[in-house]
């Protein structure tokens, strides 16, 4: 009897004491030994926030929900502007912005509509390990989607990088469900970049704003520089393991899933986590947008701290009344300008003449933090981690390999008449290339068929 009491006691104290870790986990504690980051390298966050906000507004010379300050846009550099019913539920709807001050090119993508059912059949086309994708595994309604949009825009985009100069920077953007689909894009677009007009790799850029987890781990390091993943404080997305189908399938009951899914996770080992290759991550580099102190009242001054995280790479749900709040674009915008704010004013204060050094050192110590990042997921044994993110450059070797293979340049470069009478990139049969089978050989769909 007096052992069974005190197991009893022994259960009671654990269970105690887990439920005041995790009522007392805020979503700080994820990123408090972080670096913090430059205000020269997070300038364009706010600027982007705006752009994907402005998908929203029907018209930009008079718009019905402009952010504090106005959306700072040239509504005469608007190229294209897409809604639902051009997309026919392919992709959310989206916006490309010939930003001439900044010189880029910019494709930003709304997020969730609630109101669509053409987001939620995006959403769900997908199970655990259903597509592999370069090496790694990725959402299947969300890479479908990336691959229905280059096939729509590539051309446009190829067009104004070339107009422009071959100088400006590609920037791809997007919300919640749109930042997966950027995050994909981007991806693509990174191994098959004489496609585009032969645009290097540092000038590609994706931003996905409150991330959803879209690919596996070995891929977010991998492209972690050039994807960049902004997460506002408590944001329930990013840390959600559970898939974006079920996430989406219980919303009107999501405080009640994201409970179950922490008590669950509890009890997952680390490793087993890492070993993993079917789980899915936020992509890229973080920047988390820090406001709230524990057991502290109201917003302080929002900092931002960056890394490229391998380990607890946002794993812990944070029980808290803003983790839905935080998820919110319009948020996200206003304490990302408040963050740059403050970081311009702290550098101004402290600096007189222009940093020109301290930039080139900056810029040194992302590419050191990808390298020592990729390493140590290849130390961590986590599957199909690579040590440099252009081993497997196709605009070096996986083309070349193949061209080598078949003369035929249709099984690379297929083509299609369009409307206006020209050729473009057929990307589906693009994407194919980077498609792989369980051992990691690149696998084409008529492989593929034959292996069924």
């Amino acid at each position: 009897m007096s052992v069974a009491c005190g197991m009893e006691c022994v259960l009671v104290v654990g269970c105690l004491r887990w439920g005041w870790k995790r009522c007392t986990y805020i979503g700080s504690y994820d990123s408090e030994t972080w670096s913090a980051a430059s205000a020269e390298e997070f300038e364009p966050v706010p600027r982007i926030c705006r752009v994907i906000l402005a998908v929203y507004e029907e018209d930009l010379r008079n718009p019905k929900f402009p952010p504090a300050g106005g959306y700072k846009m040239n509504p005469d550099w608007v190229v294209k502007r897409v809604t639902y019913e051009d997309t026919q539920g392919h992709a959310p709807p989206y916006m490309i912005y010939a930003d001439h001050e900044n010189r880029e090119i910019v494709l930003a993508i709304r997020g969730l509509n609630l109101f669509k059912d053409s987001d939620y059949k995006l959403l769900l086309d997908n199970r655990l390990g259903m597509q592999m994708f370069d090496g790694g595994y990725v959402h299947h309604g969300l890479l479908e989607s990336a691959t229905w949009l280059l096939n729509e825009e590539s051309e446009t985009l190829k067009r104004l990088w070339i107009e422009n100069g071959s100088q400006y920077r590609m920037v791809f953007a997007g919300h919640s469900l749109g930042s997966g689909v950027a995050a994909l894009l981007t991806v693509i677009v990174v191994n098959h970049r004489n496609l585009l007009g032969g645009i290097p790799r540092s000038s590609i850029r994706c931003y996905a704003v409150a991330p959803a987890r879209c690919m596996s781990l070995n891929l977010a390091v991998k492209y972690a520089d050039v994807i960049n993943s902004v997460i506002l404080q408590d944001d329930f997305l990013p840390r959600t393991t559970t898939p974006l189908e079920d996430i989406f399938k219980s919303i009107f009951c999501l405080p009640c899933l994201l409970f179950l899914v922490c008590l669950r996770d509890t009890f997952i080992p680390e490793g087993r986590k890492l070993r993993d290759p079917r789980r899915l991550y936020a992509p890229g580099r973080i920047y988390h947008i820090v406001e709230r102190k524990f057991c502290r009242c109201g917003r302080f001054p929002p900092e931002v701290r960056t890394a490229i995280p391998v380990e607890g790479r946002f794993e812990h749900i944070v029980l808290a009344c803003n983790a839905t709040s935080d998820h919110g674009i319009i948020w996200i915008a206003k304490e990302s300008e408040k963050a740059l704010h403050n970081m311009t004013e702290k550098n101004s204060a402290t600096i007189t003449t222009p940093p020109k050094v301290q930039e080139i050192e900056r810029l040194q110590s992302l590419q050191q933090e990808h390298k020592d990042a990729l390493e140590r997921a290849v130390s961590l044994n986590i599957p199909h981690a690579v040590t440099s993110p252009r081993e497997e450059d196709p605009s070096t070797s996986k083309e070349e390999s193949i061209e080598s293979q078949d003369s035929e340049p249709s099984e690379i470069e297929s083509t299609f008449k369009s409307p206006s009478g020209g050729r473009r990139t057929n990307w589906n049969l693009v994407v194919e290339l980077l498609k792989k089978n369980e051992s990691g050989e690149l696998q084409l769909e008529k492989d593929a068929v034959a292996s069924k």
